[in-house]
């Protein structure tokens, strides 16, 4: 645990969510950072590393779900094991005294001002599965410092399910929602999908709110619609919108390999995974920043912002740059 600037953690505590749900394991793992560790604002994720025998170092990128933490101070990690995902099925079976390699703190999915007093308005809360998990790092910050929702700043949290035992952190929302805090607390399961109507009715100023809207692409493009044009609007996706891509057409060539293949819009991770490539990744969502290479000419799109770039010599995160026409990428 010994570190001049790399960020390691040990597990100190790992504890299971919903234990009556077979259908989702979700685990809440209690990480003790070493001091190098510069802590994080509510909302922000960090990418984790692992060791796995006989294969390279695993990085993954997960929100953190504890209220904001200082330099050195314990945070947790809530995560649901992906049935494909290597690193998340190993952490939610993490062991005590496991080490893990961590990076510093990122994203701007956070809420505005101080912790106690982020914003003179309401602020309303729309998540979706485990898209709850930053939300939920906001809320337990804005308890913990005093926030005050009985000065107008009152703080609606609504959250979608597929059940009731698939609800993470059930006990403690139920807690939230029955003390007298300023705190609205709103679960949906099953068929009762996000609609316009729904959220009119319990939020009728809805679009002159700070939102903050955290899900699966399903949920946060039917909230984009509700809020149309709306600058009160902050999403953050945890996968990428499965529509998103470049447009077909030309070639893209991987220099360092000498390898060219026919562009097929996806974005670049997924075309040089396919030629048989294996590039650096991580979060593979354009979080970590591990998938960086040197864009030598070319059009890409962004596949999450749309924004588009034909700038020659820069840098792009492949996993979500999808090339338009003809490409050259150092690979």
């Amino acid at each position: 645990m010994w570190a001049a600037s790399d960020v390691r953690a040990r597990v100190i505590d790992v504890r299971r969510e919903n234990p009556a749900s077979e259908a989702a394991q979700v685990a809440t793992i209690t990480l003790q950072p070493t001091s190098t560790w510069r802590g994080h604002m509510a909302g922000q994720h960090v990418t984790v590393g692992l060791e796995v025998p006989g294969s390279k170092r695993l990085t993954r990128t997960f929100s953190i779900s504890s209220a904001a933490s200082g330099p050195g101070e314990q945070f947790t990690l809530t995560i649901r094991a992906n049935p494909e995902g290597e690193v998340s099925k190993r952490l939610v079976n993490a062991e005590v005294g496991q080490l893990l390699h961590l990076g510093q703190a990122e994203g701007e999915f956070v809420l505005p001002g101080t912790p106690a007093t982020p914003s003179p308005h309401p602020i309303l809360m729309i998540t979706g599965g485990s898209g709850i998990t930053p939300a939920m790092s906001m809320l337990r910050t804005l308890l913990r410092d005093g926030y005050d929702g009985h000065a107008g700043r009152k703080v609606i949290f609504m959250h979608y399910a597929r059940s009731p035992e698939d609800q993470i952190f059930a006990a403690e929302l139920e807690e939230i929602a029955a003390v007298d805090n300023g705190v609205a607390v709103h679960l949906f399961y099953g068929e009762q999908l996000f609609s316009q109507s729904t959220l009119q009715a319990l939020v009728p100023n809805y679009a002159q709110m700070a939102t903050y809207a955290c899900g699966p692409q399903g949920l946060i493009e039917l909230v984009q619609a509700a809020y149309a044009d709306s600058d009160q609007l902050h999403v953050e996706f945890f996968k990428l919108p499965s529509h998103a891509s470049g447009e077909a057409g030309g070639s893209i060539l991987f220099a360092d390999s000498e390898l060219e293949v026919d562009n097929s819009g996806a974005p670049i991770l997924i075309q040089a995974e396919a030629a048989g490539l294996t590039p650096e990744s991580g979060c593979r969502m354009g979080i970590c920043f591990s998938c960086v290479a040197h864009k030598a000419e070319g059009r890409v799109r962004n596949v999450l912002t749309g924004a588009e770039s034909d700038l020659p010599d820069e840098e792009i995160r492949i996993c979500v740059s999808a090339p338009l026409g003809n490409c050259t990428i150092n690979l």
